[in-house]
């Protein structure tokens, strides 16, 4: 016949049990509080100073639409493109390659861009009018007097719009990755200009000729 536990018996081992979950929880929340991660890659301070240094080249790179079509012709000349794929697909300039700017990485601009030296055109949204959609203006407004007019909503309202365009954190990166010979279209263009021409799904293709239709 087997005799039942004595009741301190099973009061010990629960205790000990209960004990020892404790001391694992303890311990993992030390080490959870010691668990130090190191700082982002981010420096803002990197970045200020490549603005810095960057201002003074830049300025000597800002081109007409005459001139960045006349020197997308020239041999080994790349067009970039670095708005949304989405966007991209639909229209872009006429052989312009594409690298979303999320996505600029050494490895990965060195797959579209041959060299630094090579001569790298880039254009973006703002320097488009007439399609909203595709070549969408970033630009911030101030905030518009409500019914509850103030001084400050008043002066905010009567503020200058921000320009939020991507075109200079673009050439800022391409020169922080070494692209020195960059060039950016420094006009807003109307989307219907003549002179340019696109692709795209969204893009209207040439009909054909009587002449390919009859083969």
């Amino acid at each position: 016949m087997k005799l039942p536990k004595p009741p301190e018996k099973g009061l010990m081992m629960r205790a000990r049990l209960v004990t020892a979950l404790a001391v694992l929880l303890v311990a993992s929340m030390v080490l959870a509080q010691d668990k130090n991660y190191p700082k982002a890659k981010v420096s803002f301070d990197d970045f200020k100073g490549l603005v810095g240094e960057v201002e003074t080249h830049r300025a000597s790179r800002l081109v007409d639409l005459d001139t960045f079509l006349k020197m997308s012709k020239e041999p080994g000349v790349i067009i970039l493109d670095s708005r949304s794929t989405f966007r991209f697909e639909r229209i872009h300039l006429k052989d312009a390659r594409h690298l979303s700017f999320p996505d600029f990485t050494q490895d990965n601009l060195r797959k579209v861009i041959p060299a630094f030296e090579t001569t790298v055109l880039i254009y973006c949204n703002n320097n488009f009018e007439g399609n909203q959609t595709d070549f969408a203006s970033k630009v911030a407004m101030p905030i518009a007097a409500g019914p509850r007019v103030t001084p400050a909503t008043q002066f905010a309202a009567q503020a200058k719009p921000l320009m939020m365009a991507l075109n200079i954190p673009r050439y800022v990166n391409l020169y922080g990755y070494g692209y020195r010979n960059v060039y950016e279209l420094h006009e807003l263009v109307k989307v219907d200009d003549p002179r340019i021409a696109f692709e795209g799904s969204i893009v209207a293709q040439p009909q054909e000729t009587n002449a390919e239709q009859s083969r």
